[in-house]
This record gives structure tokens, C-alpha cells and sequence, in this order.
């Protein structure tokens, strides 16, 4: 078996489990801090992640536990397997005093995908930014 990389976020929001749901399962939520999509909360439905750099994702939702849990594929399929991602996105929302503890993790990143694994590092920890401040926005 080849070893992968996993990327992992954990943010406390001060906002409830039920909040951060509406906006992890929302499409035109889920367009405002993550990518434009055609998503579903229903496992086993297959949706797209549009990029503002072009690039297109090629989900299917496999877990759903509302206000618990949220997992589905990520792959981005390229010619160049350094770029030819496919992983797994969960994300786990665990009620605080304060608020909700919340972890993201991608699972999936081969040795050879040392660049794909910063990035995504990197971007999601600007999506989780953007995450917080639309539910901070949400009545």
C-alpha cells in the first residue's frame, strides 16, 4: 500500500454546529467560501467543485451526520500525476462551550504530491477564514 499525506485544519468558531452545517451544505453557501457547485447533502450523490482558476473537481458525497459530520471525494484529475489528486475531504464539527470545534481533513496526497499537499494546506486554511466569516453572517 502507498503511504499518503493528510492534511489537517482545527479551528474553534464561535458559532453552533447547526450554523457551520447550513454553510458546509448550502450550494449557494457552500459557493460563498469554498467554489461554485452542484452539491447535495445525500450520500452517494456525485457533484462538481467549479475553481475560479478553471479547474473542475469530481466529487461524491460519502458521509452525512447533520451538524456531525460532512465527507466526500475531492479529485482533480490532470495529466501530470503530480497534479492528478484524488482524496478524500472530512469534516467534523464537535460542539464547544463557545461555540464548535472544527476539523478538516484531506486525506490522500501521494509522496509525489509534495506541491498539491502546500497548497492545499494553504487554501484551506483561507476557505476555514471564509467559512467563519459567513457563518458569523448567517441569521
Amino acid at each position: 500500500m502507498t503511504d499518503t499525506s493528510t492534511v489537517r485544519i482545527e479551528r474553534e468558531m464561535l458559532h453552533p454546529p447547526e450554523k457551520l452545517w447550513r454553510a458546509l451544505t448550502q450550494p449557494h453557501l457552500i459557493a460563498e467560501w469554498l467554489m461554485k457547485n452542484d452539491f447535495a447533502a445525500v450520500v452517494g450523490h456525485r457533484f462538481n467543485l467549479r475553481g475560479e482558476w478553471g479547474g473542475v473537481l469530481d466529487c461524491e458525497v460519502l458521509v452525512v451526520e447533520p451538524n456531525k459530520q460532512l465527507s466526500y471525494t475531492w479529485n482533480h484529475v490532470h495529466e501530470d500525476r503530480a497534479y492528478d489528486l484524488r482524496s478524500v475531504v472530512t469534516l467534523t464539527l464537535t460542539p464547544t462551550a463557545k461555540g464548535t470545534h472544527l476539523c478538516m481533513e484531506q486525506t490522500g496526497f501521494l509522496p509525489d504530491q509534495k506541491q498539491a499537499f502546500h497548497g492545499a494546506h494553504h487554501g484551506w486554511q483561507g476557505f476555514l477564514e471564509k467559512l467563519d466569516g459567513l457563518a458569523a453572517s448567517l441569521g
